[in-house]
């Protein structure tokens, strides 16, 4: 009898059905270099863990083609290695790309493996890749997790070159947040290395293989917390200067030079951003202060996420512009083509243009022009006696109307119906720093009623209480009349309480309290309907969620104050 997993689990609508492009520049998603049909994330350093001394059991020896539980179509291998193997997969159910990991239900590990992938699936944070299957069956172990094709390997980032400062400041910020958030619930990853972290289209830094990828490899630490804060500034360090900050050549980067220990960033690469390049060092030297400045070095996640977010916000750069180059007027010389250049260099020909004629000083010429005046008098005459008519005819019914009741009440014309307005693109709005489902803001306006936005479960409520609220920033394309709006929501009952405002942009860093308020209301049901007694011109909106009602356990998220919303309309 199969044995499931009954752990709440979350899915990504951005699972698609290819791997990432082979070559230098892209990885597969689980971590493979796909030149060498090696695994990409090569071996840790030793002080980060330590492997279990155990006989790995033989791989099965399964094909593409082979399907787990007449759901999973087995596609192509990408890693095999101690015992265990990875493939990418098809879910014939669902119609999507998957991961799996398979090993032997003998493998000396594949109870640890099947805890660790429950554990990281009861977790539920979108900003790491999903668990959504562990099973044991017929002899085998798998992990089914989600398949991000559109994502790309940090491996494959550095390969091109160190990150930009704003970027690598969101590399360490989003990343340390995560991890803190899975060490609050007792999981740590032990094994952070730059093919673990997936860049996403969006510019969203998602993580890999929490507890997994090191239950897999026998890895465990007695200081897990330590052990994942180094590894983030190691990822840091790397970002900052295309370099890995230990001697050993590792994951297509190169090593420190020998005997001379750890240096900080700006020794290594000039230009290094002094405040990231400290707080690499932070974390990475985790027996004391750096040489620096005498800063507390950064032990935990939680210690690390702090002093990101204490140290000043890194703006993305400014978009550089081309200029368009400049027009060049071109000169045609009649009889030049075909002709030697004379030995001095071309010669402009100067060409005497002869003044045009005198226009219609013909006979014919002057017969036109009498004909057409001709025909302006006549053309005169006619429209004068046209006007005069419809002013007397206008003029006998405004008489006639004098005499004629005013209409009033049914007879009054009717108000003008909304007309809706399209979405163009939206983005979650957190000030805080702390989103709820990024991934799922398009699927508020993509007119399918069962994909969704979600919030995250809140045990206080219905007010949300841990921030000022919960959001999504809309853009019309263009200002637009906003009157009314049409919100499908997932979760029934009371205290769903939503308030529209006008924002001049998307950013989240635009405070509340600067915008204009267009309308908000509450509802007790599963939809909600917003009307502006004033329409307001703007071409963002903010959708504010600023009460939830109590809704009980499902498939993605624990019971709790929680909402979701299917489907935004708006009309003006």
């Amino acid at each position: 009898m199969a044995e499931r997993s009954t752990a709440a689990v979350d899915v990504a609508d951005n699972s698609g059905d290819e791997p990432l492009a082979a070559g230098a520049a892209k990885a597969t998603a689980d971590g493979v270099d796909t030149q060498n049909r090696q695994a990409a994330d090569g071996p840790m350093p030793e002080k980060e863990g330590e492997r279990a001394s155990v006989a790995p059991s033989a791989a099965p020896e399964l094909h593409s083609g082979h399907k787990l539980a007449r759901r999973y179509r087995l596609e192509e291998c990408v890693t095999r290695l101690d015992g265990f193997s990875s493939w990418r997969a098809m879910d014939e159910k669902l119609r999507r790309a998957v991961g799996v990991h398979l090993l032997p239900a003998d493998h000396p590990r594949a109870r640890s493996v099947l805890a660790a992938a429950r554990s990281s699936a009861l977790l539920g944070d979108p900003r790491f890749v999903q668990v959504l299957d562990a099973v044991e069956e017929n002899d085998l172990v798998y992990v089914v997790h989600e398949w991000l094709p559109d994502a790309t390997e940090l491996t494959a980032l550095l390969a091109v070159g160190p990150l930009e400062a704003h970027e690598a400041y969101q590399l360490v910020s989003q990343v340390s947040q995560a991890m803190a958030a899975a060490h609050r619930e007792g999981l740590s990853h032990l094994r952070l290395t730059p093919s673990a972290i997936l860049r996403t289209s969006t510019g969203q830094y998602r993580i890999r293989g929490l507890a997994v990828n090191a239950a897999l490899r026998g890895i465990t630490s007695e200081t897990p917390q330590r052990a994942d804060t180094e590894a983030i500034g190691a990822l840091l360090y790397a970002a900052l200067t295309q370099r890995w900050p230990y001697e050993s050549d590792a994951y297509g980067l190169t090593g420190l030079p020998k005997g001379v220990g750890l240096i900080a960033p700006d020794q290594v690469r000039a230009g290094v951003h002094r405040g990231l390049g400290e707080l690499a060092m932070r974390a990475l030297a985790n027996d004391g202060a750096t040489a620096s400045r005498q800063e507390p070095a950064c032990t935990t996640p939680e210690e690390l996420a702090k002093a990101v977010a204490a140290m000043p916000r890194i703006r993305p750069p400014e978009p550089v512009f081309t200029a368009p180059p400049e027009y060049q007027h071109t000169t045609y010389q009649q009889g030049s083509y075909g002709r030697p250049t004379p030995p001095g260099g071309p010669v402009a020909q100067t060409l005497a243009v002869a003044p045009p004629p005198p226009p219609l000083q013909s006979r014919t010429g002057k017969a036109l022009k009498w004909g057409v005046a001709a025909l302006l008098i006549a053309a005169l005459g006619l429209g004068s006696w046209q006007l005069a008519d419809t002013l007397l005819e206008h003029s006998n019914q405004s008489s006639d109307n004098q005499h004629q009741p005013t209409t009033t009440g049914d007879d009054a014309p009717e108000k003008k119906a909304p007309e809706p307005i399209a979405i163009k693109r939206g983005e979650e709005y957190y000030p805080d720093g702390t989103p709820q489902d990024l991934d799922g803001v398009s699927h508020t306006y993509d007119g399918d009623s069962s994909t969704f936005w979600r919030t995250r479960t809140f045990y206080d409520g219905p007010e949300v209480k841990v921030k000022e609220g919960l959001g999504i920033v809309y853009d019309l394309g263009a200002e637009q009349n906003v009157s009314a709006a049409e919100i499908a929501l997932k979760y029934a009952g009371n205290h769903t309480t939503v308030t529209l405002y006008a924002t001049k942009n998307m950013s989240s860093q635009t405070p509340v309290s600067s915008m204009k308020k267009i309308v908000g209301a509450t509802s007790s049901n599963s939809a909600l309907k917003l009307t502006a007694e004033t329409p307001v011109k703007t071409r963002y909106v903010l959708l504010w969620i600023t009460a939830m009602p109590q809704a009980g356990a499902d498939d993605y998220t624990k019971p709790g104050y929680k909402q979701a919303i299917t489907d935004v309309k708006f009309a003006g």
